[in-house]
């Protein structure tokens, strides 16, 4: 008996020094000289301005930006994981594409690819490299779901976004195919729904969306792109059905073209990660302090 309340009284103390543990390794002191802070943004993407923020990490010196883009519409925006990087010593960007959310201009798929490009360079521009203490060689993209399909096409064009992540990504190309071939699904259902003037968060024409998904989809099939991505680094991670075939398939044709650097995951989960917020974010920044940062460095040489 005193056996059995000896082992109830440790768990009990186990149970109540827990927290007190997560807590003490929670946030880490304020540095008063330079602080962690937010900064709201109006980002210009040819000719229209796109709503932002960026979150500042804290600590003296230049700082690595992650740059998160969201899903379509975008109701999951992984700003739990952009906390995550930020105390980890990163910078982390959030902005929504011209026509979603209230941001200026109006939505497109190859908008929303200039988009990125936009968001890019208004952090290399010099004057906000300055501003925002922005190391511009040391810029990751993190996607979900079409901001994953963005990511992917994004750095495959652009050497200098060398760290590339992509979460339950969404692949546009397979589904302009599949829409071709099945126009009996209704394809562009959705499209209408988030279109919807009275309600709907994207401001577009969902049937040149459509169009648009259709006439490009051989080039905006992201399984195409492990050549021009075997030097990045890659971050793949998956939990629906198709995205994980698609992220399985990815990540052979990566190490088939000779990639030293992906890591890949699955996730029994849905689509926004429900269950694994905490276990996503911890290897989101274990790949920027590992396999990311080795490529950036790398890059310096």
């Amino acid at each position: 008996m005193m056996k059995s309340t000896a082992r109830r009284a440790v768990v009990l103390a186990a149970l109540l020094l827990t927290p007190s543990l997560a807590a003490a390794q929670g946030d880490p002191p304020r540095d008063p000289a330079q602080p962690p802070g937010m900064e709201e943004l109006k980002i210009p993407s040819h000719g229209a301005q796109m709503n932002g923020f960026i979150y500042l990490a804290q600590g003296a010196g230049t700082h690595g930006v992650v740059v998160f883009l969201h899903g379509y519409p975008g109701n999951e925006r992984n700003l739990d994981l952009a906390q995550a990087v930020r105390r980890a010593g990163w910078h982390a960007l959030y902005f929504d594409y011209r026509g979603s959310w209230g941001s200026g201009g109006t939505f497109g798929f190859q908008n929303a690819l200039d988009d990125v490009g936009a968001a890019l360079a208004f952090l290399r521009d010099p004057a906000n490299a300055a501003r925002f203490h922005i190391d511009g060689d040391r810029i990751a993209l993190v996607g979900h779901s079409m901001g994953g399909w963005l990511a992917l096409q994004h750095a495959a064009a652009d050497p200098g976004a060398a760290c590339t992540a992509a979460l339950d990504a969404w692949n546009l190309g397979a589904f302009g195919k599949d829409a071709a071939e099945h126009p009996e699904r209704d394809p562009g259902a959705y499209f209408r729904q988030t279109t919807d003037a009275g309600s709907g968060p994207i401001r577009g024409n969902a049937a040149a969306m459509l169009r648009e998904a259709v006439s490009n989809a051989a080039r905006w099939d992201y399984l195409t792109l492990a050549q021009a991505l075997k030097s990045h680094a890659v971050f793949l991670a998956a939990s629906t059905q198709e995205a994980e075939a698609m992220r399985r398939e990815l990540t052979t044709r990566l190490q088939a073209a000779g990639s030293g650097h992906v890591r890949s995951l699955h996730y029994d989960d849905d689509h926004p990660f429900s269950a694994h917020r905490i276990a996503l974010a911890d290897e989101l920044v274990n790949w920027l302090r590992g396999e990311c940062t080795s490529v950036q460095i790398g890059g310096r040489r």
